[in-house]
C-alpha cells in the first residue's frame, strides 16, 4: 500500500483534524517514504469549519462586518472555495457561544448576522452556500437569518419585527415576497450532525437550550415558541419541515433554513465528502485512515468514521479508524465498512492525563499500524516473487 487518504474528525478538546492529519502523515512517511498521502481535515459544522474546507479544497477567507448575537456589529468571515462558486459559512461566526462573552441570552439572541454572511457570500459570486450548524448561542428557529435575507415576520398587529427565541410566539404571519433577489438559483446546504426535530422532548429547546443558558423554567416557553413558529409557517407558506432530520440543529436553524429558505439538510460528513470529490479520490487509494475522539454506538448514526466508511466500502477500500477511546456496541461499524479500530491510549490513565500525551500516542499508534501494513506487503511480495 502506497496511496493513503487521511480524513479524521477532531479529538474534541485535544487535537484538531488538521493537526491529526499532520501527525498521521508524518507517521506514514516515516515507514513508507514514497507514500502518496492526501489529507482532508474535517470539521463538524462548528468553529473551524471554514478553515477545514480551505485546507482540504483551497480557496480564501473573506472578512466582513455583520450583526452579532446581541444585535451589535462584529467582525466576522466566511470562506470561498477554489472553484469560486462555493462559499462556506460558520453560523457560529455570527451567532456562536464565544461571541456572548459569557453573558448568555437564549431568549434574546439572534441569527441575523448569519443571514448577512450568506448575503455577503452570494453578492461575492457564490452560487452554492454551505452552512455549518454548530456552536450556536441562539434558539430563534433561524428567523433572524431569514429576516436578514428578506423574509418578513409580523405580529398580531401587523408590525414587522425580528423574532428571537423569546418572541417566536408573537409571530402571526410570515411572508417571503421580499426575499433577496440575489438568492435566486442559489443552492443552500446545511451541515448538521444531529437528527433532532424542531420541537418536543428531543427538540432544539429541551435538548440544547440548557447549554446556552436556558433555565428549566425557560424550556417550555422556548419549545412553545418553536411549535408556534412551525404552525405559522405551515399556515402561511405550506412548509412542513419540523420533523426533518436536523431541523432542531443550532436552535432550530436547520428548520428555518429548510422551511424559509429552501435549504437542504445533510449530514456534515456527507457535505465534506461531496465537496472534496471523495468518491473520485477513492478510486486511486489503497487505504483510508479516519478517526474521532471516541467511537461508540452514537457514531453509527452517520458521523465522520461511519460516513467515510460507507463511501469507501462501495469502492472496496479498507478503512482504519484510529480513535481516542472505544465504547461498547460498535460491532455495527464493521458492517458499515470499517476494517479495524485502533485506540491510541497506551496506558491506563485519566483523560486529564491522556490528553497531554495524545499527540505522541497517536503518532506511535499510526506507526504501529503502518509497520503492520508494510510487513504484510513485504511478505506478500516475497511469496509472489520468482525464486
Amino acid at each position: 500500500m502506497k496511496s493513503f487518504i487521511l480524513i479524521p474528525d477532531s479529538f474534541k478538546g485535544t487535537m484538531s483534524s488538521t493537526e491529526i492529519c499532520g501527525i498521521m502523515a508524518e507517521a506514514i512517511k516515516a515507514h513508507i517514504p514514497d507514500a502518496c498521502v492526501r489529507s482532508i481535515p474535517v470539521a463538524d459544522g462548528g468553529e473551524g469549519t471554514v478553515e477545514a474546507f480551505l485546507a482540504a479544497v483551497g480557496g480564501e477567507r473573506r472578512e466582513c462586518s455583520v450583526t452579532g448575537p446581541r444585535f451589535e456589529k462584529i467582525s466576522s468571515f466566511y470562506g470561498v472555495l477554489s472553484d469560486g462558486r462555493t462559499a462556506v459559512v460558520e453560523m457560529s461566526a455570527a451567532a456562536g457561544l464565544p461571541l456572548m462573552d459569557g453573558r448568555l441570552d437564549v431568549l434574546g439572541g439572534t441569527t441575523f448576522g448569519v443571514g448577512e454572511l450568506i448575503l455577503e457570500a452570494v453578492r461575492g459570486g457564490a452560487r452554492q452556500v454551505i452552512i455549518g450548524l454548530g456552536g450556536s448561542a441562539t434558539n430563534d428557529g433561524g428567523c433572524g437569518a431569514a429576516a436578514a435575507l428578506g423574509v418578513v415576520f409580523r405580529d398580531g398587529e401587523g408590525r414587522s419585527f425580528i423574532p428571537t427565541g423569546g418572541t417566536l410566539s408573537s409571530v402571526a404571519s410570515v411572508q417571503r415576497c421580499s426575499l433577496a433577489q440575489e438568492l435566486k438559483d442559489v443552492r443552500i446546504t446545511a451541515m448538521c450532525d444531529i437528527d433532532n426535530p424542531l420541537y418536543g422532548e428531543r427538540g432544539a429547546a429541551y435538548v440544547f437550550a440548557p447549554q446556552k443558558g436556558a433555565s428549566r423554567e425557560m424550556l417550555p416557553l422556548l419549545d412553545a415558541g418553536l411549535r408556534h413558529l412551525h404552525d405559522t409557517v405551515k399556515r402561511c407558506l405550506g412548509a412542513d419541515r419540523a420533523q426533518d432530520r436536523g431541523a432542531g440543529a443550532a436552535g432550530g436553524m436547520g428548520y428555518g433554513l429548510a422551511a424559509l429558505l429552501g435549504a437542504e439538510l445533510k449530514m456534515g460528513i456527507d457535505v465534506v465528502l461531496d465537496a472534496v470529490g471523495f468518491d473520485g479520490l477513492l478510486r486511486g487509494a489503497d487505504c483510508v485512515f479516519t478517526g474521532e475522539g471516541k467511537i461508540d454506538s452514537q457514531s453509527l448514526g452517520g458521523k465522520v468514521v461511519i460516513g467515510v466508511s460507507r463511501r469507501a466500502k462501495k469502492h472496496g477500500v479498507p478503512v482504519i479508524a484510529v480513535v481516542g477511546d472505544v465504547g461498547d456496541d460498535i460491532g455495527g461499524a464493521y458492517d458499515e465498512g470499517v476494517s479495524a479500530v485502533f485506540p491510541i491510549n497506551r496506558v491506563a490513565v485519566p483523560y486529564s492525563e491522556a490528553r497531554l500525551r495524545a499527540r505522541n500516542d497517536l503518532r506511535l499508534t499510526v506507526e504501529d499500524v503502518v509497520r503492520l501494513i508494510k510487513a504484510v506487503g513485504e511478505r506478500r511480495s516475497d511469496i509472489h516473487s520468482p525464486s
